[in-house]
């Protein structure tokens, strides 16, 4: 692989992605795998003056051993001293950088039970952490570089070495590292969505409608109060910072009582290790009610049985039809990815930047406005938890150049396909 294409991906993941200051600290979760590229990312990090580096390493092939023949009392007393590690240092502001790249089927035949447990302990036990994280008190990111089991995944019928090259050209494409300078593509990208999201927030839809030939129909209200967000954010302390590469959408809350109607994927979800394809989800007063899987039932089922509030949705989210992941034509069957090549929705915890004023309210005051709290945030990217959400495709993309409307092209099947906005708008608040 080219050193130099690698530099550069370090440098951007420091500098765009999580964009160190002078005596920042920097939190790195890579797979074993990984770990050259992680030694990459803390000697950029060390050069734009990051006062320490720490790194923890996860073996996914272990984490499967453990599952295996621990149990569940075991599997659910997650370690102290691995939650304090990453409290501790979310409570000092420190910035957090996870490489996702997990192999999509390393879980498969492990019990559902076995893995909802202890997902649901990691995220009880890292509340702190992502706490500060959903309110942008860490700058993090979420990146990903191949594996060669992700990569044969994505291209099974290659050597193991093409395979290889092949997810290495997608992805640095995809985080426009093969570009001259991929922090001004970056910049120029951010401009783009920044763009879309000023579109949004200025017209205040009062609600979303999604509707495919595939059987899609649904409504989806948007609170008072609600803000769409994408591409870079600012931590509060006006610092910038890029929590996905690559990253296409941009997004907002749903009314937590406000989604009615049924949604059908168009991508495979990977959930802990475990495949979700196929799949609906049915939904009523915000609730999913009902849902089809022919791959992973019981891993959905799981899933939505977590909590009460693993039921209801916390993220709605616009993608371009022509974006650099939706041109690859490929199932990534990660995340982070095929959520990015796709309009999308995600269970779980709503974004507190996409609540007005979100800083002037308890928890309890937001929950109140609607926002869409719970113990278990879905969605597990990589050995730690991203809290980008579960992603699946609703069948149609935005086009770059208009939000209301869509490029057909090569896609017959879908010509009836549309999102409908509708633009009343919510009485002013007081």
């Amino acid at each position: 692989m080219d050193k130099d294409l690698l530099k550069k991906y370090a440098s951007l993941a420091v500098n765009t992605g999580v964009n160190i200051q002078k005596d920042n600290i920097l939190v790195i979760t890579s797979p074993i795998e990984t770990a050259e590229f992680a030694r990459l990312i803390a000697e950029e990090a060390y050069k734009a003056g990051a006062k320490d580096v720490i790194v923890h390493y996860g073996d996914q092939k272990l984490t499967k051993i453990k599952l295996e023949n621990s149990s569940l009392e075991t599997i659910a007393d997650y370690p102290a001293w691995m939650a304090e590690s990453y409290n501790s240092y979310a409570r000092q502001g420190a910035c957090f950088i996870s490489i996702s790249a997990n192999d999509p089927d390393g879980l498969k035949g492990v019990s559902v039970e076995k893995i909802g447990t202890s997902q649901k302990a990691r995220t009880s036990a890292l509340k702190e952490y992502y706490d500060n994280s959903m309110s942008n008190k860490c700058r993090w990111c979420v990146l990903s570089v191949p594996t060669l089991s992700w990569a044969k995944k994505v291209f099974p019928n290659v050597s193991d070495e093409e395979a290889m090259e092949n997810l290495w050209n997608v992805i640095f494409k995809t985080v426009r590292v093969d570009t001259e300078n991929p922090v001004t593509a970056w910049e120029k990208h951010n401009a783009y969505l920044d763009e879309k999201v000023k579109f949004m927030n200025d017209n205040n839809f009062k609600s979303v409608h999604l509707k495919s030939s595939n059987g899609t129909d649904l409504n989806i209200e948007l609170p008072e109060g609600h803000l769409w967000a994408g591409g870079s954010d600012d931590d509060v302390n006006g610092v910038f910072f890029n929590a996905n590469m690559p990253t296409e959408e941009v997004f907002t809350l749903p009314k937590k009582t406000g989604v009615n109607g049924i949604v059908y994927s168009s991508k495979p979800l990977s959930y802990g290790g475990n495949l979700i394809d196929n799949f609906s989800i049915t939904f009523k007063d915000g609730k999913a009610v009902d849902f089809t899987a022919e791959t992973g039932y019981d891993v959905l089922k799981q899933m939505l049985d977590s909590d009460e509030g693993a039921k209801y949705l916390g993220e709605v989210a616009f993608v371009p039809y022509d974006s650099p992941i939706s041109n690859s034509k490929l199932i990534f069957f990660n995340t982070l990815f095929d959520e990015n090549a796709a309009c999308h929705l995600a269970f779980g915890r709503a974004y507190e930047s996409c609540v007005k004023d979100a800083d002037k309210f308890s928890e309890k005051e937001l929950e109140e406005k609607n926002k869409n709290f719970v113990l278990v945030i879905l969605a597990i990217i990589g050995a730690v938890a991203a809290v980008a959400g579960i992603a699946y495709a609703v069948y149609k993309h935005l086009t770059p150049d208009y939000i209301d409307d869509f490029d057909s092209d090569g896609l017959e099947d879908f010509d009836d396909d549309f999102i409908e906005f509708s633009d009343t708008k919510p009485e002013a608040e007081d």
